[in-house]
């Protein structure tokens, strides 16, 4: 994080309280609470199947939390009187498989969601992609279908279509595991300029290199519940539960972070 531009954080963006996710008898999410600020961007890190993506989800309402609340600014998400999919166009979602259409070109891709959701006049939601991809590199592959494109590159069409709805916040789920290791750098270093920008980001991955230099905070999930969260250097280098030093050491041996 030292080599980050700091901006100041502002109002809260997202307030998780207390949410709960069962499925059967597997109690996937545990009375999780977390609060984000405008322009932080935090990392979750824990083992699999212990409710990282699952969170994702029920903040973004794909999945509906059994007990607790999410609000993104002053919308409570999980009200049933919010129209849901007005407030979810507030958040974009960056998924681990990249979730592009792909009868579509990544100009296409990119604009469709200003055009049929935000009604945006096709010349300007055109110019809008456009501006996007260009953030992202791939001005100069607009015209290109997803079989036409690395995974990396498709991965940035993703991230350039969640910008598109100007989103006061970018969940991302483990966006480079489906990557070969040559094109993760690409992908985080895009995550790392947005970072910078002061764009508010939650996301679930492994990758600590990127955690360390961007995040405002790691949050260490195990078993459902947030065990242990705080500054990037802090937990990495002093954890105070023995389960988060074994899972950075196991992290440290498989990624060589």
């Amino acid at each position: 994080m030292d080599t980050r531009e700091h901006h100041a954080l502002g109002d809260i963006v997202l307030r998780v309280e207390n949410v709960h996710k069962t499925y059967g008898e597997n109690h996937v999410l545990r009375g999780v609470s977390l609060i984000m600020r405008r322009g932080e961007t935090k990392v979750i890190i824990g083992p699999s199947g212990t409710g990282k993506s699952t969170l994702l989800r029920c903040i973004n309402q794909l999945t509906t939390p059994d007990e607790g609340k999410v609000w993104l600014g002053d919308c409570e998400m999980t009200s049933p009187k919010e129209d849901i999919n007005c407030a979810r166009a507030r958040i974009g979602f960056v998924f681990q498989s990249f979730n592009l259409f792909t009868h579509l070109t990544a100009l296409s891709n990119v604009r469709i969601a200003p055009m049929k959701v935000s009604k945006m006049p096709k010349a300007e939601a055109t110019q809008l992609a456009m501006m996007e991809l260009e953030r992202v590199g791939l001005a100069d592959k607009a015209d290109a279908y997803p079989a036409e494109l690395s995974g990396g590159q498709q991965q940035r069409v993703s991230i350039a279509r969640a910008l598109a709805m100007s989103p006061q916040l970018i969940l991302f789920d483990e966006p480079t595991s489906a990557l070969d290791p040559e094109l993760i750098g690409e992908v985080l270093t895009v995550m790392i300029d947005l970072a910078r920008d002061g764009m508010t980001m939650l996301a679930v991955t492994h990758e600590m290199g990127f955690a360390r230099v961007v995040a405002d905070e790691i949050i260490f999930m195990e078993g459902g519940s947030i065990l242990e969260q705080g500054p990037p250097d802090e937990l990495v280098r002093n954890p105070k539960h023995v389960r988060t030093g074994e899972f950075l050491n196991k992290i440290t041996e498989l990624y060589g972070e």
